[in-house]
């Protein structure tokens, strides 16, 4: 019996330390802020914080492909763009060989005119000689043959004319064809 009591003295102090212990956590419960309500708004925080980054992502979503879009659209304008420099190459080549034509024309004109020349003096030669009453058949001779030479001359000069006019007309006829 003695035990139990001893037990029971055992019991009894155990529950009385324990009471002690729930009145200090009930003194320091009164300490501790209640912080339920900020866990509440920083909860509430976070959700709009997420809402905020999932409307950020899709607005970020939005404007790449908006992005990707105009730079593809930049693209086909400069391949556009590009192909019409290499229109505008290709003409100014074809006008080189207009100006090279226009060279060559150049030169047929000046033999044209050099050689107006040499039938001009052929021909005064020829005069003066009939008109001293002496016919000279190599005087005849030489103003037939710059008279020929001229001819020759002033068709070559009208060939190379004709040259440069049809390289002119024709990539403003092709260009005129392919917009009709």
């Amino acid at each position: 019996m003695s035990d139990i009591e001893e037990v029971q003295g055992r019991i009894m102090a155990a529950m009385e330390r324990a009471s002690r212990g729930l009145e200090k956590l009930a003194v320091a419960k009164e300490d501790v802020p209640d912080l339920s309500q900020e866990l509440a708004d920083e909860r509430l925080a976070n959700a709009q914080l997420e809402e905020r980054v999932k409307s950020l992502n899709t607005q970020l979503e939005t404007l790449t492909a908006d992005t990707q879009a105009q730079l593809e659209k930049t693209k086909a304008e400069l391949g556009q763009a590009q192909a019409k420099l290499a229109d505008a190459d290709a003409q100014a080549a074809q006008s080189t060989v207009t100006d090279a034509q226009v060279s060559a024309l150049d030169v047929e004109l000046q033999r044209v005119r050099q050689t107006n020349t040499k039938l001009s003096d052929a021909c005064a030669a020829l005069r003066a000689a009939n008109a001293e009453g002496v016919g000279d058949a190599d005087l005849i001779n030489a103003a037939l043959q710059a008279e020929l030479d001229a001819l020759r001359a002033a068709r070559s000069a009208d060939l190379a004319q004709a040259d440069a006019i049809l390289s002119t007309l024709t990539p403003l006829v092709e260009a005129a064809q392919e917009n009709a």
